[in-house]
């Protein structure tokens, strides 16, 4: 993709911070944020750019909105390489990238309305203007009976609401959503993420968002950058990249993620309750072509119930869950499977060959849960089996004395 197709454009982006009284002779004295970040986001994609606390999430967008300078690199917004340009070339630039932010960041001596003119006021606009391009947001974000209100006087939802109303004001063609829903309890969070997918649809605006959720990612983005350690350590389309991690790191986020992953505390759980050996399987209904690189990874988790009855091993569905992602079936079947070892051994090692698994042992000789779910590698074989099947089920509930 060239830098003139995408509305975000990162170049082999480096940012060092030099830690105070070092000299800048001494590479031992810089602490490096950003590492050698290339990436393109297209306008019209909601992007999510995710990664564990200390990652470089934050540092990336103060580089895409010019309040960092890269160390090297170059990065093009809009079409202009911002990376050397001066105060007063970069104010009209910034008025097309939004934010919104965790903590809301209203005036709490401003009324509703006045947070939102805010912008428009800085920006010189004509009152008339202001009063109606404010009426128009407070209706867009459900807040119209809001507007003499102050920000104490609402919730959490309602503050980000306003925080996404303000950021709207001056008709961005980007919206910068830094960690905008990690103080929302999960009801709030779908409500809020509703609202930035109006935004994206309703008003071509696109949209990056900087999370640690992967949930965030999964239910609205189409696109996503996974970070660690000031690194891109893997991109692409959200189904591809969740239904095929290459990196531990992306596995053990897309762990948390997945509906029908147990976590450690439900894996410790069945191993209690359950003496068999318990093994998840992921569920991917089609197969993923890896961009760049011409593999395609096999759809995993299909027919399941044949290979269980030709076996020779019982097996009893203990936990699981089906997702949609980009419409079709990510999720997870977990189940205890029992007979005398050898054979299970010799079952598990048949169903590696058709689907991927995460084998957590048994409660006697248990596997460590962090390193069973990192080691899962997705197989790159996908011709031999079908893309999708009947036997995929939508959705499945806790079994037995697993609650």
């Amino acid at each position: 993709m060239t830098v003139e197709q995408s509305i975000i454009s990162l170049d082999h982006v480096v940012k060092d911070f030099r830690r105070h009284g070092t000299s800048s002779s001494d590479p031992a004295g810089a602490t490096r944020a950003v590492d050698d970040v290339s990436l393109d986001i297209r306008r019209g994609d909601i992007f999510g750019i995710i990664g564990y606390s200390g990652a470089g999430k934050s540092t990336l967008v103060r580089l895409i909105n010019a309040l960092e300078r890269p160390t090297s690199g170059r990065v093009t917004v809009l079409g202009t390489d911002i990376t050397a340009l001066g105060e007063a070339k970069l104010r009209p630039l910034r008025r097309k990238i939004g934010m919104i932010f965790q903590q809301f960041n209203l005036f709490s001596t401003k009324t509703v309305a006045d947070n939102i003119a805010y912008p428009l006021q800085l920006d010189h606009w004509r009152k008339d203007y202001q009063l109606r391009r404010v009426e128009r947001l407070l209706d867009f974000v459900g807040l119209k009976e809001h507007a003499g209100k102050y920000p104490s006087q609402l919730s959490g939802g309602q503050k980000q609401r306003v925080g996404i109303a303000r950021a709207l004001a001056t008709n961005p063609d980007i919206l910068v959503a830094d960690e905008a829903t990690s103080a929302l309890d999960p009801q709030t969070t779908a409500e809020v993420l509703s609202l930035l997918r109006r935004v994206n649809e309703e008003f071509g605006v696109t949209i990056v968002l900087i999370t640690h959720q992967m949930q965030v990612v999964q239910s609205i983005a189409n696109r996503v950058a996974v970070m660690s350690a000031g690194s891109i350590v893997e991109s692409g389309d959200v189904y591809d990249v969740f239904a095929a991690p290459r990196e531990p790191v992306t596995r053990r986020f897309i762990a948390t993620a997945i509906s029908g992953i147990p976590d450690r505390s439900r894996v410790e759980r069945m191993h209690r309750e359950w003496k068999g050996r318990i093994v998840t399987i992921l569920i991917r209904q089609r197969a993923v072509h890896r961009a760049g690189t011409g593999e395609i990874v096999a759809s995993s988790g299909q027919d399941i119930s044949h290979l269980i009855l030709d076996s020779g091993v019982v097996g009893q569905m203990l936990y699981g869950g089906i997702d949609t992602v980009a419409g079709s079936a990510i999720g997870a079947l977990t189940y205890e499977f029992s007979g005398d070892r050898s054979t299970v051994d010799s079952f598990l090692a048949r169903l590696r060959r058709h689907s991927d698994v995460v084998d957590f042992g048994t409660d006697d000789d248990p596997v460590d849960y962090e390193r069973a779910v990192a080691r899962v590698e997705p197989r790159s074989d996908a011709g031999r089996y079908p893309e999708s099947s009947g036997d995929v089920p939508t959705q499945v509930e806790d079994r037995g004395g697993v609650q």
